[in-house]
């Protein structure tokens, strides 16, 4: 019988989900405890000029990547105007991005890019920190990274999404955005989050809805205020390894969705955690959209220059979670405006939380 780690196709702390997993076959059980810790190497300064981005990187000493996420600061507060997300996503080194062929494109990676980016105004005091969430498993002992990309958004004020679903009989664990080129400051990624290639989610059009279980794909959001033919939006899922058994495995998502920011220069977050019996946070998702992203398809936020300063781990207030957590069950999307007001704006977050259904 084969044995992996299940997944499906979007400073650390530790987090230790105590999930005991269970597969059995006649006359054969199988056990397994699962430990999630959250690792970060905490901020790196960056990037300090405009229209520019900085790469920096979080890795699981033990384990493997089942999500990651990243927080954009100025200092100690909230991002401003021109510091945005450019990317959140998996590494098979902790420099190499995958963007060549579609596909699977890497497995068992243990390394997750925070990219940040800055559009027209550069501060020196701007900020990334990388998260990185690692799975140990005896029974969940291996993943696979699909990604799917596509050259979008390339009108202003369009959203570009772009869906990368896993193979068959995996499941999702989490999932990645990035958006390039880096150096075209009002490009960046607005939206990651689960979903499902089927009809009922306009084949991944709509996000997972809160309660929804064992979505299949990830959705990657890129947004431009302006016109670039040379833009391309990444979709990453992470999602179980080949030939493990995870019927008796359950992911479930959490969801919330909260009005604004609406007035320029300003910020707003939502958080979502897992229930009493949804098992533990292994990953989670974030947008700055039109709203209601569950039901109809996806829509961009109200002015161009809306953007993401974070998706991240965290505590049930929305801090960030810090190296070696063990308790982390929230996840917390931050969103911010540009310098326009944005009319019917909303902040979205997902978490992603395992369940072995024993």
């Amino acid at each position: 019988m084969n044995t992996g780690l299940l997944c499906r196709f979007a400073g650390g702390r530790t987090l230790l989900l105590g999930v005991v997993l269970a597969l059995a076959v006649p006359g054969t059980a199988y056990a397994n405890t699962v430990s999630v810790t959250v690792k970060t190497p905490g901020a790196t300064s960056g990037p300090a000029t405009a229209d520019s981005e900085i790469s920096t990187h979080a890795d699981c000493a033990a384990g493997l990547v089942s999500g990651g996420g990243i927080n954009q600061a100025i200092g100690t507060g909230a991002g401003v105007n021109g510091n945005h997300v450019n990317g959140t996503a998996p590494s098979s080194d902790g420099t190499t991005e995958f963007t060549g062929s579609t596909g699977v494109v890497g497995t068992d990676v243990t390394h997750w890019l925070g990219i940040g980016g800055s559009g027209g105004q550069g501060n020196a005091s701007f900020s990334t920190t990388p998260y990185a969430v690692c799975l140990t498993s005896n029974l969940i002992n291996h993943t696979q990274v699909v990604m799917n990309k596509a050259n979008t958004p390339t009108t202003g004020a369009t959203p570009g999404l772009v869906v990368a679903t896993c193979p068959a009989s995996t499941r999702l664990l989490g999932g990645g955005a990035r958006t390039t080129p880096g150096t075209t400051g009002n490009l960046k990624a607005i939206a990651g989050f689960p979903t499902f290639d089927n009809a009922a989610h306009d084949f991944g059009q709509k996000a997972a809805a809160d309660g929804e279980t064992n979505p299949d794909s990830w959705a990657a959001v890129g947004w431009d205020s302006g016109t670039n033919s040379a833009n391309t939006t990444y979709a990453y899922a992470i999602c179980s390894g080949s030939g493990i058994n995870v019927s008796g495995a359950t992911v479930t998502v959490r969801h919330s969705e909260v009005s604004g920011p609406t007035t320029g220069s300003t910020g707003q977050t939502a958080t979502v955690g897992c229930g009493a019996n949804d098992g533990k946070l292994v990953s989670g998702g974030a947008a700055i959209s039109g709203g209601n992203v569950t039901t109809t398809d996806f829509t961009g936020p109200g002015s161009g220059g809306d953007h993401l300063n974070g998706s991240f781990p965290s505590t049930s207030g929305g801090a960030a979670v810090g190296d070696g957590t063990t308790t982390a069950a929230y996840w917390t999307a931050a969103s911010h405006t540009g310098g326009q007001a944005s009319s019917g704006t909303f902040t979205d977050a997902w978490a992603l939380c395992a369940n072995d259904g024993v």
